[in-house]
């Protein structure tokens, strides 16, 4: 069966037994090569040619209308939009050719480069490999050469001779009998390997030769097509002088690159014996610690401990904050020990260890000048001020330092501490700052001994430092020093003159009379205290004051203890932190370092530090900053707990009852003379053998800020008689909570300080001061007098008790009788607001008094 379909030149056939198939329009007959295959096999090819079509005008205008008699169909628009197409699709494929050819003629020039690269790496490698051999070979040489005794039969040619090397034979054909006889057995006959690298040498070079001859025929003939024969693969097997020379494994010479491997081996090898062996460490971890800290602290890298950490579940970064447990673990984990600190450990040898007594040398004394504000103090101060030989002239002392030095003419310095209301001196005090030596006391010899006289008396008492009383202004007519001396027995201070032990000197501040006697009973105390510190240490000291500098910043003023503070230290003082930038002296003076007992401003703190704070040198800004933030979180947690009043009645009679202190501390202060002494014999009466009343201060008038800071050094309360405290005074107490208990009946206290010496305190009546009222006008109000008043604090209630102030002292306590507001009577006014305010039985009032305005409510004490 057999069926044919013609369409066009192109004829389908269909036979049986045979396959459907397009008729091929080539011309057979061509010819038949013969393919020669492996082993042997061969297989004849029938080439065919292909008739190739050509196109011309006649024949392309013939197929098209061949085609349009195809396609007869098709409009004259869809033809040319074909035609359109087949020439888009010619285009782009146009563009596609010449775009791959690009692309292939690139590789073709990178592919080449790169073998060039390698081409001429792999040659200077070569030629290294061959000069070393070379070396090596030279040198093996001369040792074979030196000795003069070797045997002959161990003399080989030499290496410049003609050498002529057969073909060997087979190493198969090599019976194992004689290759045991060749072996070398001894020393002896292990010799000739020695001339064999020799020979070896010499045939490298022969080689060398031969290769580049052979290279510059090459270069001289035509470019042809390398052929089978030279092929690299083929040349592999063949029989070179090296293998030839090469004759059994052992007598074989090591390759390039295995004495490449050798020498990298050695190196490697080399280098991990220097490599330095990791340490592991007892590593401090307080209760929190930064990770970037922690892996300080192990010598660890930052990302290595972040790595752990993530291992165990804990995502943080090297600046987070981890607990001691899971720093523990990781610590564990990196093979170090790790030690538990408490919180407060991180101020554990913040201060030195004690000086040795030869390490100590003398320094000037710390003079603090005290007395009352009318007999001359601060006259005295700047006529000290103005004999100092080192400033030559007054006026050229920074004034708001605080604290100076002055250089006498014999070259001995004393640094005076300017401390005007004892403010400072009593809180260094408080805070166990022990930085002065001496006390100056001023008394005016036409005044006589005053109250502030008196409490600077017992400041110096209760801090425990000498006395010097210096007598001023005895160049007045009605000067007496000598009664001054005789008042001064009252209070146990007994002058030189009298019998006692205490320097008296009379001078004139405004005449400049006998200040260089003041400075010379100065260094007679000092060099009897034998003042001494230790200068070679870190220095350590004391802030006097501190302040904030719109151009220099935080501003501290710090009186140095002990040792030697310089510039570039860092320190830690209080709750602050930092750098000490520059020290500036009292002169203004740039310092590049303070000893032991000179007063400087330090630049460079991050905050003002707290007068009295320490001052303290450490070794690094991170321990620095570790202390200052602990401290911070002290003072957070003391301000955010409850406030107790640990000067209170209460807290003391606690503490008598756990046994923990036998004397009662108090501070009292009355309005006259005559009733402070009654007041305190009275408390002086309770004393028994179990518990006393320790009165450390009594005093006539106001209470100040200094009694209030002696109270809260001291934790005892202050024992207020018909006085009350100032504004600011009044403030401090409730900050540091010291409790002001005001009294008018004396047998009132003496029961109250009865009660709490027996422990058994009845119900006591506890006032609360609502507002504050200042006296502008009087005015007449019928038959009585109204206050016209402005309310400066708190608020006026027409239905409490009121007590006139007058100087700080009650000159009236009682009910208040109505509060007007213009002419309306009303029951309250707020601060900031004037109003009219009467009182009951009580007409004395003038212009400047103050009108406290107070509840009272008795409230049960708990124990």
């Amino acid at each position: 069966m057999s069926e044919t379909k013609e369409s066009g030149d192109t004829k389908l056939t269909l036979s049986a037994g045979k396959t459907l198939q397009l008729k091929k329009s080539v011309d057979a007959g061509s010819g038949q090569v013969r393919q020669s295959l492996s082993h042997g096999r061969g297989k004849s090819v029938v080439v065919e040619r292909k008739r190739r079509r050509v196109i011309t005008r006649d024949n392309d205008q013939g197929g098209a209308e061949h085609h349009d008699a195809g396609d007869g169909h098709l409009t004259q628009g869809e033809k040319a939009q074909r035609a359109r197409a087949l020439e888009e699709a010619r285009k782009q494929a146009e563009a596609e050719r010449k775009r791959q050819e690009e692309e292939a003629k690139r590789k073709a020039e990178e592919e080449a480069q790169r073998k060039a690269e390698e081409e001429a790496r792999r040659k200077a490698e070569e030629e290294e490999e061959r000069r070393r051999v070379k070396e090596e070979a030279a040198k093996v040489q001369d040792e074979a050469a030196a000795p003069a005794e070797a045997p002959a039969a161990r003399q080989e040619p030499a290496p410049d001779s003609n050498v002529t090397v057969s073909k060997p034979k087979p190493r198969a054909a090599v019976e194992p009998a004689q290759a045991r006889t060749e072996r070398p057995a001894s020393d002896e006959t292990r010799r000739p390997r020695t001339d064999d690298r020799v020979r070896t040498a010499a045939l490298i070079d022969e080689e060398e030769e031969d290769e580049r001859r052979k290279k510059a025929r090459a270069a001289n003939k035509p470019h042809s097509r390398p052929s089978p024969k030279t092929d690299s693969r083929r040349t592999n097997s063949k029989l070179t002088v090296q293998r030839a020379l090469d004759d059994g494994a052992e007598e074989r010479q090591r390759s390039l690159a295995a004495m490449r491997r050798a020498r990298e081996k050695q190196k490697a090898s080399r280098r991990g014996s220097e490599a330095p062996q990791k340490l592991f460490r007892e590593v401090i971890v307080p209760e929190h610690i930064t990770v970037a800290e922690l892996a300080n602290r192990m010598t660890e890298r930052g990302h290595d401990v972040v790595r752990e950490l993530m291992k165990i579940g804990v995502m943080v970064n090297v600046n987070d904050t981890i607990d001691a447990d899971t720093a523990e673990l990781v610590v564990t984990e990196m093979g170090h020990t790790m030690r538990r600190v408490a919180e407060a450990d991180v101020e554990a040898g913040l201060v030195g260890e004690a000086d040795q007594p030869e390490d100590m040398v003398s320094r000037p004394p710390v003079v603090t000048v005290m007395g009352h504000v009318d007999h001359g103090k601060t006259s005295l101060l700047d006529a000290l001020r103005a004999t100092d030989v080192v400033s030559g002239e007054a006026g050229g002392i920074t004034q708001h330092i605080g604290a100076y030095q002055v250089t006498m003419p014999g070259g001995e310095k004393i640094t005076f501490l300017d401390t005007p209301g004892h403010a400072a001196f009593t809180a260094m005090r408080a805070r166990g700052a022990q930085v002065t030596d001496i006390v100056v006391l001023v008394v005016a010899a036409d005044d006589g001994i005053m109250p502030q006289t008196v409490e600077a008396i017992q400041h110096a008492r209760a801090a425990g430092v000498p006395l010097i009383v210096a007598i001023n202004k005895i160049d007045k007519h009605d000067a007496d020093p000598d009664k001054i001396r005789n008042a001064l027995l009252q209070h146990e201070v007994i002058v030189e003159s009298l019998g006692g032990d205490v320097l008296d000197v009379e001078v004139s501040a405004k005449e400049r009379i006998n200040l260089d006697k003041l400075e010379e009973a100065i260094i007679l105390q000092a060099e009897v205290l034998e003042l001494k510190a230790n200068p070679d240490r870190a220095g350590e000291g004391v802030v006097i004051e501190s302040q904030l500098d719109k151009g220099r910043g935080a501003v501290a003023t710090v009186l140095v203890t002990r040792g030697t503070l310089r510039v570039g230290d860092v320190f830690v003082s209080g709750a602050e932190s930092g750098r000490v930038r520059a020290l500036v002296d009292d002169k203004g003076n740039n310092l590049q370092e303070a000893g032991p007992a000179r007063p400087v401003a330090v630049l460079g703190a991050s905050g003002t530090p707290v007068a009295g704070d320490d001052f303290l040198v450490v070794e690094s800004e991170g321990r620095a900053r570790e202390i200052a933030a602990y401290r911070q979180r002290q003072l957070k947690e003391k301000q955010a707990a409850p406030t107790t009043r640990a000067a209170s009645l209460e807290a003391m009679m606690g503490k008598l009852k756990a046994q923990e202190v036998q004397e009662l501390p108090v501070v009292i202060k009355a309005d006259v003379h005559g009733s402070a002494e009654a007041v305190s014999s009275a408390l002086q009466a309770l004393n028994t053998d179990e518990v006393a009343v320790k009165v450390l201060l009594s005093g006539v008038g106001g209470i100040s800020e200094s009694d209030v800071m002696l109270a809260e050094a001291s934790n005892a309360p202050i024992l207020a008689f018909n006085v009350r405290a100032t504004g600011k005074a009044r403030t401090l107490a409730e900050k540091q909570g010291v409790e002001i208990r005001p009294y008018s009946v004396i047998y009132d206290l003496i029961d109250d300080i009865k009660s709490a010496l027996s422990g058994m305190l009845a119900p006591e009546i506890r006032e609360t001061i609502l507002g504050v009222a200042e006296v502008k006008e009087v005015f007449n109000a019928g038959k009585g007098k109204a206050a016209g008043c402005i309310v400066v604090d708190g608020a006026v209630r027409a239905d409490a008790r009121a007590r006139v102030l007058r100087d700080d002292v009650v000159v009236h306590d009682g009910k208040v009788g109505s509060v007007r507001r213009f002419r309306d009577e009303v029951k309250e006014v707020v601060a900031g607001t004037e109003c009219g305010i009467t009182l009951d039985n009580f007409n004395d009032v003038k212009a400047g008094d103050r009108i406290e305005v107070y509840s009272v409510e008795e409230r049960a004490r708990t124990l």
